[in-house]
């Protein structure tokens, strides 16, 4: 018992020093997207606020494929020191791996939750020659046309695709769901009129909203959107309870020192706490998030388990 007593004393010395040294080198986040989207910019405009507050370079690196699980992967399998993070997402980390089958990793069993960033609410447009002007006329026109009014979305098991499967069981509405290779060619084609509605995240939608090119109808958050303040939630449209959003968030590998944990969380909330930062997020039609490391874990818990749950319901499972 002694000698089980001494070796666990040199293991807590030996993580606790690890912990005052880290970090004594760089820190990668792995965004699991190609460049340019959303998670991206959302990983690039967090760089280096949060090397300042780490005290060492961080390096932003892109490993794209197979609908994010190439990088998620990648870093579940890597050491877990701390020197590799996931930038994750709904896609990668909740409403994704609700829906896909076999993917090479767990999103709950292989990943400590750091800290959260951001979510973006998902907004309900009509397009331009779609007859209706609010939610109200849009329920009305599909309950009058049960299974007719299209519905763009990403794609099969795309956060919009819940959403959307989402709002037929609450609304108690029969849409026809058409789902894209991705939100740019299914905007394209809402925009055009080819599609009568979309739901999508804001940040994709918002500009052409602003400008006219697209009627928001009602948007998922709980709270109404600083962004679009004349917007009505669909929860105060009468869709009670409804809410879908999507959010990213830093993630370390399962095994990760606590203390190391910790300290990365510390760093995270300092570098969120960055004026320039908050603006460039509040740009982008985003809600900044602001959790401790339990409550971060408890929500993304609870939003895997959501939609999973509905997934289930809906019977959508992608091979």
């Amino acid at each position: 018992m002694k000698r089980i007593a001494w070796i666990a004393a040199i293991l807590m010395l030996a993580a606790s020093a690890l912990a005052q040294e880290f970090p004594n080198r760089p820190v990668r986040i792995i965004v699991p997207w190609p460049p340019g989207g959303n998670v991206d910019i959302t990983a690039r405009t967090l760089q280096p606020a949060l090397a300042e507050a780490l005290g060492q370079q961080v390096v932003v690196e892109n490993r794209a494929g197979a609908g994010g699980t190439i990088g998620t992967a990648a870093v579940a399998k890597s050491p877990a020191d701390g020197y590799t993070l996931l930038l994750g997402s709904s896609g990668t980390v909740t409403s994704g791996p609700a829906v896909f089958k076999n993917l090479p990793y767990d999103p709950l069993k292989d990943f400590v939750a750091i800290g959260p960033i951001q979510s973006v609410a998902i907004v309900l447009t009509a397009a331009p020659k779609t007859p209706v002007q609010n939610y109200a006329e849009y329920a009305a026109r599909a309950q009058s046309n049960p299974g007719q009014v299209s519905v763009a979305s990403a794609g099969n098991g795309s956060s919009n695709h819940l959403a959307i499967e989402l709002l037929m069981r609450q609304a108690k509405l029969r849409l026809l769901h058409v789902p894209y290779k991705g939100s740019g060619p299914a905007i394209t084609d809402l925009l055009g009129s080819q599609v009568e509605s979309m739901m999508d995240q804001l940040t994709a939608s918002i500009e052409h909203i602003r400008n006219g090119r697209l009627k928001a109808l009602a948007i998922s958050s709980k709270q109404r959107s600083a962004q679009l303040p004349n917007v009505p939630t669909l929860d105060e449209l009468g869709v009670k309870g409804y809410e879908a959003a999507t959010f990213t968030g830093i993630f370390a590998q399962a095994g990760v020192p606590p203390a190391v944990a910790e300290k990365l969380h510390g760093a995270l909330k300092k570098a969120m706490a960055n004026e320039a930062v908050r603006e460039r997020y509040r740009s982008m039609g985003v809600e900044i998030m602001d959790m401790n490391q339990a409550e971060f874990a408890a929500y993304v818990r609870a939003d895997f388990e959501k939609w999973r749950s509905l997934a289930r319901e809906a019977n959508i499972v992608i091979e």
